[in-house]
């Protein structure tokens, strides 16, 4: 269920302090402390499932990579082999794994599992399409809708409690792997965090960036900052990427 056309992959270039948001950096050969002394993130979103092709919600739920899934998966794999990766982290979801699975056979990491990479718990609504949920549950669809970051979905997490525990667990992350360079791979919601949290988006706003399947994003930590380096990078995918906000 695409709420929107896929987004240009042009690189982005935003530096982020914890309390407010630094000059633009418009050359990636910066050579400043931060960046010196950073940990490199490749940001993944995993391959296209059915469920993403179906537009149903998977939350913690899973399905299966589509062809087109495996061939992403493969082509990422491709794509990391030759990228000076160090470490592979990965959400223990099984879709998530299932993309990893491939850059393992290329490259030789291990496979670091992590739930707390997981994609948000969206509960009672996990397994329906969006015109499903509207149609039998329309009060919990308009609180969902209206993007209240306080609002618990019944049995599952509020999105107040979903950034919080992946900004948790990425600078986590990033501080244990600090100063390599490091794959995660994860899921949309999970982008979509990372890329608020870095740009100062309100939670409620309209999205305006990528969260294309199989997609390399490049973000630094360091020094309590983050910095997105280029995002939405699809180019070793041979037909782009759906940029589908269902997970």
């Amino acid at each position: 269920m695409s709420r929107a056309g896929n987004f240009a992959a042009a690189p982005v270039w935003l530096r982020f302090h914890s309390h407010s948001l630094a000059k633009h950096v418009n050359d990636s050969r910066d050579s400043s402390p931060l960046i010196r002394s950073g940990t490199a993130i490749l940001l993944i979103r995993h391959g296209e499932t059915l469920w993403n092709r179906w537009g149903r919600v998977q939350g913690w739920q899973d399905s299966p990579l589509t062809e087109v899934g495996l061939a992403q998966a493969h082509a990422l794999a491709a794509r990391l082999a030759g990228d000076r990766v160090e470490r592979l982290v990965s959400s223990d979801l099984g879709r998530a794994r299932q993309t990893a699975e491939p850059i393992v056979h290329r490259t030789g990491l291990a496979i670091e599992l992590d739930p707390e990479l997981r994609e948000r718990n969206y509960g009672i609504f996990e397994g329906r399409t969006y015109g499903e949920i509207e149609r039998e549950d329309p009060e919990a669809y308009a609180f969902l809708t209206r993007r209240d970051p306080t609002y618990v979905i019944p049995g599952g997490e509020s999105g107040e409690a979903f950034s919080a525990r992946v900004l948790r667990a990425l600078e986590r992350i990033a501080g244990t792997h600090a100063g390599h360079r490091i794959a995660v791979m994860t899921h949309g919601g999970v982008l979509g965090v990372l890329y608020r949290h870095a740009t100062r988006a309100a939670p409620d706003s309209q999205r305006d960036y990528s969260l294309a399947n199989a997609s390399v994003n490049h973000v630094w930590f360091g020094g309590g900052s983050w910095v997105i380096e280029r995002w939405g990078d699809v180019a070793h995918l041979p037909r782009g990427a759906a940029d589908d906000p269902v997970d």
